[in-house]
């Protein structure tokens, strides 16, 4: 309040010609507070037998504030009568303000207006620091320049009511908008202050702008609860809540999801309804931060909401918000638990996969420059949760800029997904390119045939649910499970990166065998964070060497039996329940555990390739102007029998000789170095050109032997 401002009638009530603005309401707060601290440092020195009015000589600071003060006081007021004044021409313009004030929620705690006077007394030296002068002199030898305990208990009090520090302070610092130091020292000497985010609230900025740095949200950047694109049945269940936390019948709301839900714009709209704004905290904050989040709730008028992600079997225990007595919102994935210790009125909220119809229309808003057959086909080839979608969607805008066009295509989604996938996904799994197509496999007719079911049953895994019989239930979802068993090099990888390719999707390999963690839990916690970020992004997981977690259970004899198996009921469970692609290969299928097998929906038996399929693969490795005969093609497929790893690698041998020979083509005897190389490898004779037994085996070579 600038201090040039007319003086109120006498017969007007007070500070009328002032706005009723929570920045006002500070101003004027402050002001009464520093009329306080002069009020009770006159009577000090009048018990002292100084003149009271030596008070402005010595301390000039009050002085002045006494200059400013004076226009808006009664002529005829009594300066004891002063601080009474203050306190009900505060409250009668107070009264006015069409928004709530943030000092005023504070009344809603059951602080009096003793205990507010001495927050803002504690806070004076925030605004004015020749203030902290004076309370250095104050309350001398303490050292320090922020009122102690004691003397900010006594000010408070001064005019009013008989002094009591503990009882004025002590509340404030149980609420924590109070914090202190010096307390080595006896209480009354404890120096206190107000936490810089709660005085930056008092003060009446807005809260966009005060908590912007912890996850404020206002409640206008969200939907209303009718506008959530989200399952018929879950807007049902949304529209009741807001009644059942103003009944008090609820007053924890945990809302599940996989990875991916869009929780957050659940939570807005929800705090929304209840006429509050939203304060997004990323984990369970330590003790000190808990301690403020429930006066800035408080003062801002937003709903906590805590982000956190638990591992499997984990119960997390959520902290108490002291100054906050309003709902606790929890944003959690489908693992682990949380525990309250002072909220028992638990509500749920499962937030399933969003169906067809709610992805389209979502697509929609996020992209609103799409062509309706483009948001279709994106509809149907990107089967991803609500919160991607909004993450993919201005990524896409930015892929479509690049081209210099403004209508989003189904290639700028599939190249905003990849960029999204590096940040998320690379830390956890190793991308593989998704090339080829099925002429670049040879395997067997029948599991040539089995993979050409997997990829319609991948491309189909949406529309499948809505196909099928009432004896299904609700036990099926989209997810689709495959397991690649064959010996090593007879194509499990590449016909993994050919189906990726052929659905036009992105392929992520997982190596368990570097999952898995000796420390009890920690398998699991890797898996969770594998499965829950591919199961967002939609992409194919491919699980490498999957025998190391997918292996029979055993008989329990020690505890490391029992934490084995755990890993593997776990697992098991978590493929069941998957929602996306995941292939898992193995080279000793008959090492995987039944139950595994029973849940897979597609097993793929590859088998090393026989004399004419070797004879394909030798083509489709060989550059195309190879100068090897036909006729000893044909004799190199019958009498070597490779895999297709090893002619592989022949192949890619033989084309290295001839490159540093100078040779102008591959020729045979660059393709028999390479044959012989192979053996070597492995440690086999290779068998004499006249004749074709079998390779002689060595020790230590049998499982590479077994595919010869």
């Amino acid at each position: 309040m600038p201090a040039s401002a007319p003086p109120c009638p006498p017969d007007a009530p007070a500070f009328a010609d002032i706005p009723v603005t929570p920045t006002h309401h500070f101003r004027l707060s402050f002001y009464a507070a520093v009329y306080h601290v002069a009020h009770y440092t006159r009577a000090l020195y009048r018990q002292r037998g100084d003149d009271p009015d030596a008070v402005w000589v010595d301390h000039p600071v009050l002085a002045r504030y006494d200059d400013d003060l004076r226009p808006y006081l009664p002529a005829d007021l009594p300066r004891a009568a002063g601080p009474a004044w203050w306190d009900h021409a505060l409250d009668a313009w107070a009264r006015r303000a069409s928004t709530p004030l943030p000092l005023h929620r504070l009344a809603a705690l059951g602080l009096g207006a003793g205990t507010r006077r001495a927050l803002l007394i504690a806070g004076l030296v925030e605004e004015e620091a020749r203030l902290g002068t004076l309370f250095a002199t104050l309350q001398a030898p303490l050292p320090g320049r922020r009122p102690c305990l004691e003397l900010i208990g006594r000010i408070a009090a001064s005019g009013h009511e008989a002094p009591d520090p503990w009882h004025t302070c002590g509340p404030l610092l149980d609420l924590g908008l109070l914090a202190c130091s010096h307390t080595e020292a006896p209480r009354s000497e404890w120096l206190l202050r107000v936490p810089p985010p709660v005085w930056t609230l008092l003060r009446g900025e807005a809260p966009e702008t005060a908590l912007a740095h912890r996850g404020f949200r206002s409640a206008t950047s969200f939907p209303a609860l009718d506008a959530v694109v989200a399952a018929p049945a879950i807007r049902e269940r949304l529209a009741q809540i807001p009644a059942l936390v103003r009944s008090g019948q609820a007053d924890l709301l945990l809302l599940r999801g996989p990875a991916g839900s869009d929780q957050e714009t659940l939570a807005g709209a929800l705090a929304r309804a209840l006429d509050r704004h939203l304060l997004l905290i990323d984990g369970v904050p330590p003790a000190d931060e808990a301690a403020v989040l429930g006066p800035l709730c408080l003062l801002a008028g937003a709903l906590p909401v805590l982000r956190i992600d638990p591992a499997p079997g984990e119960t997390v225990v959520l902290p108490a918000l002291p100054g906050y007595d309003g709902p606790l919102g929890v944003i959690l994935g489908l693992a682990g638990g949380v525990r309250s210790p002072d909220r028992q009125r638990l509500l749920t909220l499962t937030i399933p996969v969003l169906p067809a119809a709610e992805r389209r229309l979502c697509w929609g808003q996020a992209l609103p420059t799409a062509a309706d057959a483009a948001l279709d086909a994106i509809t149907e080839r990107f089967l991803l949760p609500a919160g991607t979608i909004r993450q993919v969607a201005p990524l896409a805008e930015t892929q479509a800029a690049l081209a210099r066009r403004t209508a989003v295509t189904c290639a700028d989604v599939r190249a905003a997904c990849r960029l999204l996938n590096r940040q998320r996904l690379d830390t956890l799994a190793e991308p593989l390119p998704a090339t080829g197509s099925w002429a670049h496999l040879v395997v067997s007719d029948a599991a040539q045939r089995t993979l050409w079911a997997l990829m319609r049953r991948c491309r189909h895994r949406e529309r499948l649910l809505e196909r099928l019989g009432p004896a299904f239930g609700s036990g099926m979802n989209r997810g689709v499970r495959a397991l690649f068993a064959g010996p090593s090099g007879t194509g499990k990888t590449l016909a993994a990166r050919i189906l990726a390719a052929e659905l036009g999707m992105d392929l992520y390999r997982v190596d368990l065998a570097a999952v898995v963690n000796k420390y009890i839990g920690e398998t699991e916690k890797n898996l969770h964070h594998v499965f829950a970020a591919a199961e967002a992004l939609d992409v194919i997981l491919l699980l490498d060497e999957g025998d190391a977690l997918l292996g029979s259970r055993t008989d329990v004899r020690t505890a490391n039996d029992r934490y084995a198996n755990l890993e593997t009921n776990y697992l098991l469970q978590r493929l069941e329940h998957y929602q996306g692609i995941v292939l898992v290969t193995t080279n000793l299928g008959d090492n995987i555990d039944r139950a595994f097998q029973r849940r897979m929906d597609v097993v793929v038996d590859f088998l090393p390739p026989q004399a004419e399929e070797r004879l394909r693969i030798w083509h489709l490795h060989l550059p195309p102007d190879h100068a090897v005969a036909p006729a000893f093609l044909q004799d190199l497929a019958a009498r070597y029998r490779l895999t297709g790893g090893q002619i592989r690698n022949a192949a890619l041998h033989a084309t290295l000789l001839a490159l540093d020979q100078g040779d102008a083509a591959v020729g045979a005897r660059h393709v028999e170095a390479g044959v012989r190389s192979e053996y070597h490898k492995a440690g086999a004779t290779c068998p004499p050109a006249s004749s074709a037994p079998e390779p002689k085996r060595r020790r230590g070579m049998q499982a590479f032997l077994q595919t010869l």
